[in-house]
């Protein structure tokens, strides 16, 4: 799969394609969806599948101050998207000046001359060019103008529309089950692994305190089962005879502020089960969540609080047992 970086990364020599575009937050069942259609397309065509995608959000550009919580960080994004079939992920710069484009020229500058769309398929709600005066009735206009045809899919699974919008309102509610649902695989909070107050090994539950990029999309404070993953812990520790090969772990998740203990910074940690000997420091690690446990609590004493965190990761066990 070749990624690229702005306008400037496609080879001079490209030739036709199959595009779809969109912000793609989350790759959700919808995008899933229109990905799928772009590269039977291009199957049918014998052309490559093209998904051109934005970074930073264009609700940041367009209107600062407004970036949504993101379900996935732009590598995730290109992966999920190169999962589907793209042969090839362009991550667009969106900038100020791309927001002032015109709808011709902006399907000039990027579908035409860069990419030679032959077909071009996007959301039925797509809208593009400057204060999003372009829908799909005029892309497939000008796709009779510069020779390209143009399709608008449905955002839909199971007969449901599905946005990323609605993934955020699931996972600010901590219904991380119905966002697994929507999201087609568990909503995944990526960061490093930095040193927090280290209570948890105190207590004997050494934690894995994320943290992470600024606007990630977190659910809400509560406790939650899941698992901890470091893809490039291998590369320094033999996991293998923990029965690890893949550094993935069953575990137990804490997001809130510590009120036991009267914290006031939001954290994200990760427990993995009967795991003590982990060194995690410094690491690119992700979260990923299965089920809500139950809310925040703030506990009467250390004890009735480690009792519970026995309950919960009993309860961890149960829910992520293979």
């Amino acid at each position: 799969m070749r990624r690229w970086h702005g306008l400037d990364d496609v080879p001079g020599e490209w030739g036709r394609s199959v595009v779809t575009i969109g912000v793609f937050d989350g790759v959700h069942r919808g995008h899933q969806r229109l990905v799928d259609r772009t590269a039977e397309l291009a199957r049918e065509l014998g052309l490559p599948t093209v998904v051109i995608t934005f970074d930073p959000h264009p609700d940041e550009v367009v209107r600062p101050g407004t970036h949504p919580p993101l379900l996935c960080t732009p590598k995730r994004r290109a992966a999920l998207l190169a999962g589907l079939g793209a042969d090839a992920v362009m991550v667009l710069p969106f900038t100020l000046e791309l927001s002032q484009m015109g709808p011709d020229e902006f399907v000039q500058s990027v579908l035409v001359d860069r990419l030679h769309a032959a077909r071009v398929v996007v959301g039925e709600d797509f809208r593009f060019g400057h204060r999003a005066k372009g829908d799909v009735a005029l892309l497939k206009e000008l796709g009779g103008k510069y020779d390209f045809e143009a399709e608008g899919v449905p955002l839909v699974a199971d007969g449901q529309p599905i946005s990323s919008t609605l993934v955020r309102e699931r996972l600010a509610g901590g219904d991380v089950e119905g966002a697994a649902r929507l999201l087609g695989r568990p909503h995944r909070v990526e960061g490093v692994v930095v040193r927090g107050a280290q209570r948890g090994r105190d207590l004997g539950f050494p934690t894995a305190n994320l943290e992470s990029l600024p606007h990630t999309a977190i659910p809400r404070d509560g406790v939650y089962a899941g698992y901890l993953n470091c893809d490039d812990y291998g590369r320094t520790h033999d996991d293998r005879s923990a029965g690890h090969p893949d550094a993935r772990w069953p575990a137990a998740i804490s997001i809130g502020v510590n009120p036991t203990f009267e914290g006031s910074e939001r954290t994200v940690e990760a427990y993995a089960l009967d795991r003590d000997d982990l060194d995690l420091y410094g690491a690119h690690v992700s979260v990923d969540f299965t089920a809500r446990l139950r809310d925040t609590l703030k506990f009467d004493s250390v004890d009735a609080l480690v009792e519970q965190m026995r309950h919960d990761v009993d309860r961890a066990r149960e829910l992520t047992r293979e």
